[in-house]
């Protein structure tokens, strides 16, 4: 009888948490919509940011969010997904695979500020590159690269042993299993870890305000050479990201309608996160309907 009140004393518990935890989400992302949602417009999306004057977009702040976001990516997917191979298939248990792991969990829950502040030291005063989108990249990766490794190593570490062991009894070499059995098997679990590393990415502001910058230069989208300095595609150049426009408008903002822009630009992030999220989930979903139909 006595175990029977606690089970349900517990469930009440664990009910009662998820129902706020919920409620909380649902108050906050329903708030910055509501708010924001009435101020996104066609001429919002594609004007460029006044700093005077009322009336200003984020075209230029949207189209730098994701170009940093498609930089960061190619730089972090490789060195990522090698990192949990390596991890998962080549390490040897000992000190050195410890080390090496437990480098990877500091650096994962390292504050985006100190990476940051790293970034400021190291991408723009070392390099004399200044607030550039590769330097904002780069400090993205360091900040990025840790969740893609983990995600990587447990997503190859959970294929069943079976698959590998078949591979290997028929002669195959190991990196051709890795390669023809391991990740196949393991890729819909790796790429919903890199969507979800994406709207992480996306939304981050406290890394790229040493890194990328404060300002974007006005720019040319019909010039697509990558060394002109006017082009939108130079990695050398500086660009205020979305959520670091969010920042700067409600910090720094000299515009008469800074609570207008500030909270479509609010929406704006929140959306594009949820869609993030929403899109791993669809394509993680898909291809594990497709590999389990090929089986």
């Amino acid at each position: 009888m006595k175990s029977k009140t606690a089970d349900r004393i517990a469930t009440g518990v664990f009910i009662a948490i998820a129902i706020i935890i919920i409620s909380i989400l649902v108050g906050l992302f329903s708030y910055i919509l509501i708010n924001g949602f009435k101020y996104i417009s066609w001429d919002f999306l594609t004007t460029p940011s006044s700093n005077i004057r009322a009336g200003g977009g984020i075209r230029d702040q949207l189209f730098n969010s994701f170009y940093i976001l498609l930089i960061t990516m190619i730089i972090a997917i490789p060195l990522g997904i090698g990192g949990g191979i390596y991890m998962a298939e080549y390490a040897k248990p000992g000190k050195v695979t410890d080390i090496i792991r437990s480098c990877v969990e500091v650096l994962s829950s390292l504050p985006s500020i100190v990476i940051g502040m790293f970034g400021l030291l190291v991408f723009v005063n070392t390099t004399g590159w200044g607030y550039t989108i590769l330097g904002g990249a780069l400090a993205l990766t360091v900040f990025n690269l840790p969740v893609i490794v983990r995600v990587s190593e447990d997503a190859i570490l959970a294929v069943p042993r079976e698959l590998k062991e078949a591979s290997l009894a028929l002669g195959i070499t190991r990196w051709h299993t890795i390669k023809t059995v391991i990740l196949p098997s393991a890729f819909p679990s790796i790429l919903t870890g890199i969507i979800l590393a994406a709207g992480r990415v996306f939304g981050e502001a406290a890394a790229l305000l040493f890194t990328a910058g404060l300002s974007t230069p006005r720019l040319d989208y019909a010039n697509w050479n990558p060394f002109s300095p006017q082009s939108p595609l130079n990695i050398f150049r500086p660009a205020e990201t979305l959520a670091v426009h969010i920042w700067s408008v409600n910090t720094q903002g000299l515009i008469p309608d800074v609570e207008e822009v500030s909270n479509g630009s609010a929406a704006v992030l929140v959306i594009s996160v949820l869609l993030f999220n929403l899109l791993a989930r669809w394509i993680g979903s898909l291809i594990t309907k497709k590999i389990t139909a090929t089986k």
